[in-house]
């Protein structure tokens, strides 16, 4: 029986890429996402991939969430928690709404969400559970304080989460990606981008692909000696010791 693979902000960029190459390689796919009901719609006509609306982030809307995928598709053994927003501005403009948002989506949800599956994993020996995080996670960013905060966060529950699970068949691993051509990116104005490419070794923006893959790697039974890394794919932008 192929295993259940879950996408957190699954329908749009990064996400998609992701829920589309987990299921060409067998997996049974279903994806959050929480606005967008258009791109949602057009996404599952596309795939035909389950897409269930939900705050990933609220605590009770996850179990319930988790529980109509598990109804659907079987118990989720792979879990990518990819949902994420922005909110930009220097921190002596950062409101504390901009703050909780940014903490809430990106970094809250990692526990939303995988406490909604950890405990079937437990019961199953056996769990993948991926985070993206972000080169700016790792390095900071102007005007991304809260931003920053959230995806170095992540790479912090990943480590101590790889602690508790590998006794259980549990991985727990973070991609940091860099720039990506995707439609935040593409919110950049052009000259601040160009400026952006002009520090990629490998001069130019990654592709969502390239993520999907590192992801694929990551949930198979080949990575289960591999947990709680962070693996950077930013085209050279920053290498990591």
């Amino acid at each position: 029986m192929a295993r259940v693979a879950l996408v957190t902000g699954g329908t749009r960029g990064i996400g998609a890429a992701i829920a589309k190459a987990l299921k060409a390689a067998g997996y049974e796919v279903a994806v959050t996402y929480s606005g967008n009901d258009e791109a949602a719609a057009k996404f599952t006509a596309e795939t035909g991939i389950l897409a269930e609306k939900w705050n990933a982030a609220d605590f009770e809307a996850c179990k319930a969430g988790v529980a109509r995928v598990e109804a659907a598709l079987g118990p989720v053994d792979i879990l990518v928690n990819n949902a994420g927003i922005t909110r930009d501005t220097t921190f002596h403009r950062m409101t504390e709404q901009q703050w909780d948002d940014v903490i809430t989506t990106n970094l809250k949800s990692c526990f939303t969400m995988t406490r909604s599956v950890y405990e079937g994993m437990r019961e199953r020996n056996f769990g993948r559970i991926v985070q993206i995080s972000s080169v700016n996670g790792q390095r900071g960013q102007y005007g991304q304080v809260n931003y920053c905060a959230a995806k170095a966060g992540m790479i912090g529950f990943t480590k101590a989460l790889a602690f508790e699970g590998a006794a259980k068949g549990i991985t727990a691993n973070c991609v940091a990606p860099g720039y990506v051509d995707t439609d935040m990116v593409a919110a950049v104005p052009e000259d601040v981008l160009k400026k952006i490419i002009a520090t990629i070794p490998v001069g130019r923006l990654g592709f969502a692909n390239d993520i999907a893959r590192t992801v694929l790697f990551l949930v198979g039974d080949d990575a289960s000696f591999v947990t709680g890394a962070t693996i950077s794919v930013n085209g050279g932008q920053y290498m990591v010791a």
